[in-house]
């Protein structure tokens, strides 16, 4: 059976130890869009060679970003082939500025698998800290198993975020390039499904797509951007269920409202009639 709840609920992942330089964070940085602006001073804090500011969602990467093999869905309890799974939705707070450069151990744990029938979700929970135990950020994520439900488990909560019923505060639209998620790769995502025409065709998809991780970044950087001024170091956390997919090309609009601390932010694309992208977007303000 590929997914075994009774296994894989519980079951903890093997702790990850890693290291991030400054081109590291730069490397990112460019993969989510960042130097389009590049006689801005506020855009170029992105880039800076020695102590570039640091998005929260480089959490969502930094693990793995030297990563050069497509990866694997196989943990305790769940064994699925990748060309059934997309990003279902992912969460990161963070407990301080990331800094530029550092070494840092990730605990993961599979907190949650639940059954949407036709398909199947597995929540992980993970935590990192510096290596002398300094809590940096903590994390949850979901994948989407297209196939693997129906094994009798609950459908999981709803968390569906309501948007204020006014015209936005910000309404922002970013260029996602053509070559975006051949780029965005280079941050350790070897997916083919991003990459490869005939394995996106195989998995349904008329071309490949840009990575859900990528355009989860597209959009903080935006909202940061036009709300925040640019400064990186307000952001708490920001949380964001995958609505559909987004295509190399094609353009995002963020339209942005404040409430409180908190900005609730609508991802869609212009291209496909307002096609959602992300929903549920919540960036939360230090």
């Amino acid at each position: 059976m590929p997914i075994d709840p009774s296994i894989a609920v519980g079951a903890e992942l093997p702790a990850q130890q890693f290291s991030w330089s400054p081109s590291d964070v730069q490397l990112y940085h460019l993969g989510i869009g960042a130097g389009a602006r590049p006689l801005d001073q506020r855009e170029l804090r992105y880039l800076d060679d020695a102590k570039p500011q640091v998005l929260p969602t480089f959490a969502t990467v930094v693990a793995n970003i030297h990563a050069t093999e497509a990866p694997r869905v196989s943990f305790p309890g769940i064994e699925i082939d990748l060309a059934k799974v997309v990003h279902g939705s992912q969460e990161v707070t963070v407990h301080q500025p990331i800094p530029a450069s550092g070494s840092a151990q990730t605990t993961t744990r599979i907190a949650e698998v639940w059954d949407k029938g036709k398909a199947a979700v597995v929540v992980q929970e993970s935590t990192t800290v510096a290596l002398d135990g300094t809590p940096l950020w903590t994390a949850r994520s979901s994948i989407f198993a297209r196939g693997e439900g129906g094994f009798g488990g609950e459908r999981g909560p709803s968390e569906s975020v309501e948007l204020p019923d006014r015209e936005p505060d910000a309404d922002v639209t970013s260029q996602v390039l053509s070559q975006q998620a051949l780029l965005y790769r280079m941050c350790g995502d070897r997916n083919p499904l991003h990459s490869d025409p005939a394995f996106a065709s195989a998995a349904g998809f008329p071309a490949p797509i840009l990575h859900g991780l990528c355009t989860y970044g597209i959009v903080c950087k935006a909202a940061t951007d036009t709300v925040l001024g640019g400064d990186a170091d307000r952001v708490k956390g920001f949380r964001a269920r995958f609505a559909g997919v987004v295509y190399p090309g094609e353009t995002l609009r963020t339209r942005i409202w404040r409430d409180g601390d908190r900005l609730l932010i609508s991802a869609t694309v212009p291209d496909r009639d307002g096609a959602p992208a992300l929903a549920d977007v919540v960036l939360t303000v230090a």
